[in-house]
Parts: structure tokens; C-alpha cells; sequence
């Protein structure tokens, strides 16, 4: 009951005061040593730590699976999880942390599709990310596989991707072909560009973001996020009542 009243009232229009009505937080680079996020177990846990002071109770941390660079797997992805749980254990702390994967959209996803062997949260989401430089030509074909297959696409922050800045119809057919949306915290204080604000802010204003994560690789990230606090629009998203985070805690 505490909590429901806490998540009722964490928000009034113009301020949150943590971040605790988002309670889980789905994308962030917390498995050390295997992508440009967490370097080691101790700096997992220190993340998790400072997230935790700004409202987070449970983690979903999704490294980096990308053919060229990250070639990581189920099995080094949970190597690695384990190795944070294990030093969790070791201080005594009870938090609860999953894991999935940010897939880079390239050949290696596909094959991972057809093979149905993608790594999932909640309802079969998978979350996945585009290239930064060139848009894709096919990746509604894509998309269309990981449905087939039963899956749930989450593109990771959107509102990133500079070539959709000046066609937002782009956005609107990803939406309408029933891709979820994930913001960024980052991008509602300037952290990526001006740009990526914008377009951050009118997705939210447009009703299309339905979940919010940190993407965090670093205490810098963490240590910005106080800023978020103040954001109307994260206040606005969180009121919306369109937010799925709390509907992937365990």
C-alpha cells in the first residue's frame, strides 16, 4: 500500500521527485567485461547501487550483441550476470536482476530470428537498436520476422536516430507496425544532442513512448540522471499512465 501511494504521488506535473514510479529499469550495460558498459562486478554493483538511490528496485541489463563487435551470447551474457550476483550476495544484497540483450540490427540478428533464439523480457520483448550513420532499407521486413515468430520489437531510444529527424512519418510507421518505443532518461537533459531532446519530447507529447531506460554504462550516467528529476515531460510520461515498466517486475 506504501508504494502504491509512493508511485501515485511521485509525480506532480512539473517534478518527480525520484525515480521509483519506473521501478524497473530494462536497458542498461551493467554485465562487466563484455561491451563498452561496466568494466567489473565492483562497478556493476556500484551502479546498481546509485540506481538504486534514485528510485530503481529491479534491472534488466541488456549488453550489447552486435556481429562485428559484441559477439556475445546467452551464455556470456549470464557469466557475466552472474558474476554481479555473486558480489551482491557477497554485500548482502537482495536486488533483482535479469537479463536480456540490445541487439544490433544487422545479419546476425536475423539468423538469431529465424533460429528463434533471442533474448527476451516480459512478454518476449526483444529489444534492439538501429545503426546511428545509415537508416536501414529493411527493417520492417525485419520487424515483420521477429512478430512472425511471436516476438515483441522494442526499438531502443528512437529518438537517436538522425535520419528520421526531418520525415517524423517514420516514426509514425514504426508505431502504427506496432514497434513499443524506448526513451532514453539521458536524452530529456541533452545528453545525446539538442536534436535528440526534440524528437524525445514529441514522441512523449505524440503518446508513443511506452518504456523508459537508462541505457547506463557508467557512474557519469547515473550521476546526470539527478537532472532528469526536474523534466516536465518525463513528469507528463509518467502521469500518461502509457508506461510499461512497472509491469516487468518480478
Amino acid at each position: 500500500m506504501i508504494q502504491l501511494f509512493k508511485n501515485l504521488f511521485a509525480s506532480k506535473g512539473n517534478a518527480v521527485k525520484d525515480l521509483s514510479a519506473l521501478r524497473v529499469d530494462m536497458h542498461s550495460h551493467l554485465a562487466p567485461g563484455i561491451d563498452d558498459g561496466s568494466k567489473s562486478a565492483e562497478e556493476s554493483v556500484a551502479l546498481i547501487k546509485a540506481l538504486r538511490e534514485l528510485g530503481y528496485e529491479q534491472f534488466i541489463t541488456t549488453p550489447h550483441v552486435m556481429q562485428d563487435y559484441y559477439r556475445n551470447t546467452p551464455e556470456t551474457i549470464g557469466n557475466a550476470v552472474n558474476q554481479i550476483k555473486a558480489k551482491l550476495k557477497e554485500e548482502g544484497l537482495k536486488i533483482p536482476l535479469s537479463f536480456a540483450a540490445e541487439y544490433y540490427s544487422d545479419e546476425n540478428l536475423t539468423k538469431l530470428c529465424a533460429a528463434d533464439n533471442l533474448l527476451t523480457f516480459g512478454n518476449k520483448m526483444v529489444l534492439f537498436e538501429l545503426s546511428y550513420i545509415n537508416e536501414p532499407v529493411e527493417i520492417k521486413s525485419l520487424i515483420f520476422d521477429m512478430k512472425i515468430k511471436g516476438y515483441k520489437p522494442v526499438l531502443a531510444h528512437p529518438e537517436r536516430y538522425t535520419y528520421y529527424y526531418n520525415d517524423f512519418r517514420k516514426y509514425e510507421e514504426l508505431f502504427d507496425f506496432e514497434v513499443v518505443f524506448q526513451l532514453n532518461l539521458g536524452s530529456l537533459i541533452g545528453a545525446y544532442s539538442p536534436m535528440a531532446k526534440k524528437i524525445a519530447e514529441k514522441l512523449i507529447e505524440r503518446n508513443m513512448i511506452s518504456l523508459v531506460g537508462t541505457d547506463t554504462h557508467n557512474l557519469n550516467h547515473v550521476r546526470s540522471f539527478q537532472r532528469v528529476l526536474e523534466s516536465k515531460p518525463l513528469a507528463k510520461l509518467i502521469d500518461s499512465g502509457r508506461l510499461m515498466n512497472q509491469s516487468l517486475a518480478v
